[in-house]
């Protein structure tokens, strides 16, 4: 499948279903970060599905691993994009410096 046309429409959210990976070398990782850099062009983002265990140690090794959101299976992969990430729910932080005017050093 080509992938470029999805990538060149506004925000593209694209899962690569790796689980038939059986080798992963350096031009798989281009691959891969050519569809992200595209995708992030776009604000979009690239999410990956069913890496095997090989594929992942190389991801790791490459240190490419750490650009990428990795799920078991397509599935998970599709529902992440529909949910709203985790930080969206703390607190605001609270400075820990003085904030109202009679704290203030003169």
């Amino acid at each position: 499948m080509e992938v470029d046309p999805i990538l060149t429409v506004d925000r593209p959210r694209l899962v690569l279903d790796c689980s038939n990976v059986r080798q992963l070398d350096s031009a798989g990782i281009q691959v891969l970060l050519h569809c992200l850099e595209e995708a992030m062009k776009r604000n979009g983002d690239v999410k990956l599905a069913g890496v095997p265990a090989a594929a992942a140690a190389i991801l790791e090794l490459t240190k490419v691993n750490g650009l990428f959101e990795a799920f078991d299976n397509t599935a998970d992969a599709v529902d992440s994009f529909y949910q709203f990430p985790t930080h969206a729910f703390q607190p605001p932080l609270q400075p820990d410096y003085p904030t109202s005017a009679s704290e203030s050093v003169s």
